[in-house]
């Protein structure tokens, strides 16, 4: 059975990270990927490494480890758009193309006519989205900025990172670039939904995709409790701001992670911790008294929880139907029984030899599953395939944009 977006072809001008991961969602349910990528050096990840990719005979390569993350199921194509003749190449693709994604800064693409209100006059059926910094419009839509910036200025980095007056306190980023991804997710969804719009009416539109709107709306409960309130939120570190007790906790050998979410699982917690009067007390008999009186609950736990081992109370609790779980290295994510039965690792066969070793897609879907068909292409490796079989370029057609310097 095809992908459920086989029917699409989506032109990928976009570099990094939240267009390329929006691409490849759409590339994992089945649409054709064609990624524009710059002459000589392509995609700035390319060249993020180390970790590289290693060969068949275990050498490494100059695929980078960070470039192979978010690019399968993609066609590379090298394409100079600041030339005219790679101008009219794309022009070209997008007339022939459901799907336009780019990253560009606020108005660069305009002076190269490619632009939303140059290329929907060739395609009215496009849905075109451009993903930047702050927006398409507003006093800060000219400016530059990276996930870091917006962790910090959309507000999840002060709730993120240990409290005040606590041993290491102070605002975090989260590990990852969260806002990029997020930004790829929202941009993804939105396409999907302008696509099924344009299915209905023949409507192609413009979509403005930016990384603080993303993270701003990403901040969710905490937010919302700040608009309804007035009340600025904390940090609280491991703990919750709404639930408790929900945190990382010693034990005798590491830390595990206790998630109590309701009165009842706190009744089973101190049954199987040997603590049942703690859950009779009116201090702490419901979750709202126990927000009110965290700082006497917490270190009545923690010195509970040092007298068993993480594996002890893991067994314990599950038996008891308490919600609770290791923190896992990356090593021990793919050691764990349950990450291993839904095969999350992937290893894709790749044109340098040996594999690439990549992360499942989440989505499962029953009658149309993701499938792995391309490995992340080597640049430029299918110029040929779309210049020549999709735009119908001849062999001398394709010499001249390689002397010229138009696809590298």
């Amino acid at each position: 059975m095809p992908g459920p977006l086989s029917h699409l072809r989506v032109l990928d001008l976009s570099r990094v990270l939240a267009g390329p991961w929006a691409a490849q969602n759409l590339a994992d349910l089945g649409a054709e990927v064609i990624k524009i990528e710059r002459p000589g050096s392509g995609d700035d990840t390319r060249g993020w490494g180390p970790p590289w990719l290693k060969d068949g005979a275990g050498r490494e390569t100059r695929e980078s480890a960070y470039f192979l993350s978010v690019n399968r199921n993609k066609k590379s194509v090298t394409l100079d758009i600041s030339k005219p003749e790679g101008q009219a190449i794309v022009r070209a693709l997008a007339a022939r193309s459901q799907v336009l994604i780019e990253n560009y800064k606020v108005g660069d693409l305009a002076r190269y006519g490619l632009a939303w209100d140059d290329l929907e006059k060739l395609n009215p059926r496009l849905v075109y989205c451009s993903v930047t910094g702050f927006g398409q419009d507003g006093p800060h839509a000219a400016r530059p900025g990276y996930d870091f910036i917006f962790q910090g200025m959309g507000g999840l980095m002060s709730i993120t990172g240990e409290r005040d007056g606590q041993p290491g306190a102070g605002p975090q980023k989260v590990g990852i670039a969260i806002t990029d991804v997020l930004t790829g997710m929202y941009a993804s969804l939105a396409i999907v939904a302008a696509v099924s719009h344009c299915e209905r009416t023949g409507q192609g539109q413009y979509i403005d995709a930016a990384l603080l709107d993303t993270i701003v709306a990403f901040n969710a409960n905490q937010i919302v409790s700040y608009l309804c309130s007035g009340r600025i939120p904390l940090r609280y570190g491991n703990a919750h701001a709404n639930v408790v007790p929900y945190e990382v906790f010693p034990t005798a050998d590491g830390h595990i992670i206790l998630a109590v979410g309701n009165d009842g699982q706190f009744e089973r917690f101190c049954e199987a911790a040997g603590c049942p009067e703690l859950a009779a007390e009116a201090r702490f008999k419901t979750n709202s008294q126990r927000i009110v009186h965290r700082a006497e609950l917490i270190p009545l736990i923690a010195e509970i929880m040092r007298t068993r081992s993480k594996r002890e109370w893991i067994e314990a609790l599950e038996a008891a139907s308490v919600p609770c779980g290791p923190i896992n290295n990356m090593k021990e994510v793919f050691d764990d029984p349950q990450v291993q039965h839904r095969a999350l690792r992937v290893d894709m066969p790749h044109p340098l030899g040996g594999v690439a070793p990549l992360v499942a897609s989440p989505m499962r879907l029953s009658a149309t599953p993701v499938e792995y068909r391309l490995a992340p292409p080597l640049l430029g490796e299918h110029n040929e395939e779309i210049l020549k079989g999709l735009l119908g370029k001849s062999g001398a057609e394709l010499a001249a944009l390689k002397s010229g310097g138009i696809i590298g």
